[in-house]
C-alpha cells in the first residue's frame, strides 16, 4: 500500500517531534518515499496562541488502514500526545498524524497503476473527508502528490 500522511504539531519542538515521528514511522510501518517541506499556520478551528507545523509524507506499508491509525495513535502516545480530539473539539497538540489516502498498488508495479482504498468507519474515514479544506494540508501534500 501507498499511503500519504500529514504530520502536524503546535506544541513543544515542533519540527523536532515531527522528525522523530517521521523516523519511527520510517521504522516501525514501513519505508517513507517522500516528504514535503514544513508548513506553518495558525490554528484551525480552535483558538490557540501556538502555531502550528505540518509537513505531509508518502509511504509504503504492508499494513491494513486500519492496522496503520492503531499503530499511528502509538507514536502520537509515545511522543506526548495526551488526548485525541473528539467530536469536533480541537485543541493544542504535541503531534498529529492523520492519514490522508491509500493506495493499493499491485505487487507486480513498480510506482503505477495505484488504485484507490476507500475506508467508511467511525474511527476511519479515507480518503479524509476534510484534507481539501485544509491549506495546511493542501499545501505540503502539493509538494508530494503528483496528482494535486
Amino acid at each position: 500500500m501507498i499511503y500519504y500522511l500529514s504530520l502536524g504539531a503546535n506544541l513543544g519542538e515542533r519540527e523536532q517531534t515531527i522528525n522523530q515521528a517521521v523516523s519511527l514511522l520510517n521504522s516501525e510501518v514501513g519505508q517513507v518515499l517522500a516528504r514535503s517541506a514544513f508548513y506553518y499556520s495558525a490554528p484551525v478551528g480552535f483558538p490557540s496562541e501556538h502555531e502550528f507545523c505540518n509537513i505531509c509524507i508518502k509511504l509504503t506499508s504492508d499494513l491494513s488502514p486500519q492496522r496503520l491509525l492503531y499503530v499511528t495513535q502509538d507514536i502520537e502516545k509515545a511522543l506526548g500526545r495526551k488526548e485525541k480530539t473528539t467530536d469536533g473539539v480541537y485543541h493544542d497538540r504535541e503531534i498529529d498524524i492523520d492519514i490522508l489516502m491509500a493506495f493499493d498498488m499491485p505487487a507486480d508495479s513498480k510506482e503505477f497503476p495505484l488504485f484507490p482504498v476507500c475506508v467508511n468507519t467511525k474511527r476511519l474515514i479515507l480518503p479524509h473527508p476534510r484534507m481539501d479544506e485544509r491549506d495546511f494540508v493542501k499545501v505540503p501534500l502539493a509538494e508530494i502528490f503528483p496528482f494535486s
